[in-house]
């Protein structure tokens, strides 16, 4: 996959925040994840169909092997929990 600084540039603009994971010289470009998104997806009860409905929610460009090789999409969905990570709280009792 070959992307330009000027396409990443427009893209941060339209998504915010931004990942590329690469498997077997295989990638796939990301977005972070936003309410709706997790929402959207945590009705899907099947883990696999849940990675797989956010992949597609999150997926800004990429290889489409990766959607549709087994292999390439179980690595995909493994790193994943990279950019679903949120932001650590802290808690004070008063």
């Amino acid at each position: 996959m070959k992307v330009t600084k000027e396409q990443i540039k427009e893209w941060k603009e339209k998504y915010g925040e931004l990942f590329q994971i690469t498997v077997e010289g295989k990638s796939c470009i990301l977005r972070k994840p936003n309410r709706q998104d997790l929402s959207y997806a945590s009705v899907v009860k099947d883990p696999i169909k849940m990675s797989e409905t956010l992949l597609n929610r999150l997926w800004v460009a990429g290889d489409e092997d990766i959607k549709t090789d087994d292999t390439l999409f179980m690595a995909v969905v493994n790193k994943m929990d990279e950019v679903l990570k949120v932001k650590e709280a802290e808690i004070k009792k008063l």
